[in-house]
């Protein structure tokens, strides 16, 4: 009996040293792959990957800086940041210098959207944005501002950024019942407002009827200052915008 005891005892204590071993090794394994994120700003695209390539790390070059500290074609930054451990694998990003400016930010201030790109791509710089702002007294479609400032020198990017005019949307009103009034009036009321008078048709007079019984409409009328509205389109309620057409019928 005591032999089976230290048989099962000895098995017991096999079995947790394996699996502490076990466990040690796959420790080793996962953090065995891990490598620190050296240093790269300063290096050449070239030297950068031979520095990480040895470490089973990988680079890509995402952006492109106008710099006057960092040498032109130099990494001028990176991410992850140096010391950083990584797996084996991972991918190191990095910005590129494009050395001090060598072109001259042009003035597009002034011109029209599609001339002030044409202008700007024409000196090899990209436009970052167009912003769009409505303004009065000032024609739609024309570069207001400019981000950087016409003959900029430290620039963090080669982009500009652009803030363009835009037509500013019409005027709009409640229009207003205009039936029971005389069509004189209402015209001169119409034109005061910025608004135009559009057709304006004579409800035809219904007279006795004629011998086969149908309703005999009277003799045509031509509408006169006089005539008085009964029907109006757009209706009253209705929201309309400066310089409509505004028709009616009267009698």
């Amino acid at each position: 009996m005591r032999t089976f005891f230290r048989f099962a005892i000895l098995a017991l204590v096999l079995v947790i040293v394996a699996m502490i071993s076990g466990l040690t090794a796959m420790r080793f394994a996962i953090h065995g792959q891990e490598v620190a994120v050296p240093s790269l700003v300063g290096l050449t695209p070239a030297d950068a990957e031979k520095s990480i390539g040895g470490l089973g790390l990988q680079m890509s070059i995402e952006r492109q800086f106008y710099s006057q500290q960092v040498p032109e074609g130099r990494i001028m930054s990176q991410l992850p940041a140096p010391g950083t451990k990584v797996r084996r694998g991972w991918q190191v990003r990095v910005a590129q210098s494009l050395g001090p400016t060598r072109v001259t930010i042009p003035d597009v201030t002034g011109e029209s959207e599609h001339a002030a790109e044409l202008n700007i791509r024409r000196r090899g710089l990209d436009v970052s944005s167009i912003a769009e702002v409505e303004t009065q007294g000032i024609p739609a479609d024309q570069v207001m501002a400019q981000s950087p400032l016409a003959n900029a020198t430290e620039l963090v990017a080669p982009k500009i950024s652009l803030l363009v005019t835009a037509a500013a949307d019409p005027q709009a009103f409640v229009m207003p019942s205009f039936v029971g009034q005389p069509l004189g009036t209402v015209s001169r009321t119409l034109q005061d407002s910025g608004f135009k008078l559009g057709n304006v048709s004579v409800v035809p007079i219904i007279e006795a009827s004629d011998q086969d019984g149908g309703p005999n409409p009277g003799p045509p009328v031509q509408p006169s200052p006089a005539s008085i509205i009964v029907l109006q389109t757009p209706v009253a309620g209705q929201k309309v915008v400066a310089g409509a057409s505004v028709s009616f019928q009267v009698r």
